[in-house]
């Protein structure tokens, strides 16, 4: 499928919706319109869900894909860990971490990609789990604004700080696999 083609394939079409809906969703949290703004992450969720499913489906998995649904996953929620701290709803700790694992990440693998080093960077385990709960955290943050005085304040305070410690943890596995595969001979080696 050529490039330009690649943007019409259903699961790439879900994945544009979920970069379109990030500035709506911007604005509704800073308009302090937490009801819309969860629908909104709702409906990001389910795009999310749905592109892989669709992909498979029916057959339409593309180059263009493949980069561009972790793109729109990291956009989504780093741009609302940003928001939150800046309306006061996750410490800044926390996203300063969030921030600098993604980072780093995204510069370690741009490295090995732009050099032909490593071109398998799939996520880790560590990795799966920051992101799972980064999404419980923050659907829990929003909860919160739609419900006042819901029982779940210690669940997000729980969430909140293993972020803290799955953020750089799961960076420090990052780089142990990167080290690990580099230094691993080649088969013209053995």
């Amino acid at each position: 499928m050529r490039f330009l083609s690649q943007f019409g394939a259903a699961p790439n079409l879900l994945t544009l919706l979920r970069l379109f809906i990030i500035p709506f969703l911007v604005i509704e949290v800073l308009d302090g319109h937490y009801r819309v703004a969860f629908a909104l992450f709702l409906l990001a969720g389910l795009s999310d869900a749905l592109d892989g499913l669709v992909a498979r489906w029916l057959s339409q998995r593309t180059t263009l894909g493949l980069y561009l649904d972790p793109i729109a996953d990291k956009l989504l929620l780093s741009t609302l860990f940003l928001t939150f701290t800046h309306v006061g709803l996750m410490p800044r700790y926390v996203t300063v971490l969030v921030f600098s694992r993604d980072l780093g990440i995204l510069l370690i693998a741009t490295l090995l990609f732009a050099t032909g080093t490593l071109r398998d960077f799939r996520p880790s385990l560590f990795g799966k789990m920051n992101t799972v709960v980064q999404i419980l955290a923050l659907t829990i943050v929003l909860w919160e604004r739609i419900i006042p005085g819901a029982p779940i304040t210690m669940l997000r305070q729980g969430l909140v700080v293993s972020i803290a410690v799955l953020a750089p943890l799961s960076a420090a596995q990052y780089a142990w696999i990167v080290i690990r595969r580099m230094s691993a001979p080649t088969p013209a080696q053995t």
